[in-house]
């Protein structure tokens, strides 16, 4: 059964209370908050100060995904604005292996995501300090985008070498998950669906959620 992490991202921002609420009453696992700087991505979403209060408002897992340069310098911040899966990209963090290790200092579980372009061999490496791989399946930066195929045999080389070399590590998939292609995500070997739209552009957001949480 997948993990199903709602992205924050594609929320009404003008009723983040009433959403959060919903997602409390929802079978979602985890709440899955985007942070955006600008620089390492073309967009600005929202910052410590929204974390802190979604914190108050769930005790739910808060997966936190830094699309930001220098994550190094906010980490104790996300922190104590009360993350719990902490993710950096192996695209902005020249010191990878350090970051990580920093990540799981603070207490909390150490992501790593790899944008499209980045093949997940590169990854290997450090694949063992690592509690979860996020594979970006469109370009980061803005919700609502087309999964890219070509997503799904980076998930299966992923599982393959997790399995092989039985290491606990998530796979979790951020982008164009819709009801109709999660179950193949799922069959390649994710752990973890992050979706915005599917859900918070939903009739129904809380069947929606049941329903990806059922495949």
């Amino acid at each position: 059964m997948p993990i199903i992490a709602p992205s924050l991202l594609s929320a009404n921002f003008l009723k983040l209370g009433e959403e959060s609420q919903m997602l409390n009453e929802s079978e979602a696992d985890w709440f899955h908050l985007d942070v955006m700087d600008g620089v390492f991505v073309p967009n600005i979403s929202f910052g410590l100060p929204v974390i802190s209060a979604i914190r108050k408002a769930t005790t739910k897992i808060c997966d936190v995904h830094l699309m930001i340069e220098h994550p190094e310098r906010y980490a104790e911040d996300f922190k104590k604005a009360g993350a719990d899966v902490l993710t950096v990209h192996l695209e902005a963090c020249r010191h990878l292996h350090r970051n990580v290790q920093q990540i799981r200092a603070l207490g909390m579980k150490a992501g790593v995501a790899i944008n499209p372009h980045s093949t997940v061999e590169l990854l290997f490496d450090v694949l063992h300090e690592i509690d979860m791989v996020c594979v970006m399946s469109v370009n980061p930066g803005f919700g609502g985008q087309k999964f890219i195929p070509g997503t799904l045999e980076k998930i299966r080389s992923l599982r393959r070498r997790i399995d092989e070399h039985k290491l606990d590590v998530w796979i979790e998939v951020d982008g164009g998950v819709t009801l109709e292609n999660a179950p193949s995500i799922i069959m390649a070997g994710a752990d973890v669906l992050v979706a915005g739209n599917t859900v918070f552009a939903s009739s129904d957001p809380k069947g929606a959620i049941s329903q990806l949480k059922s495949y």
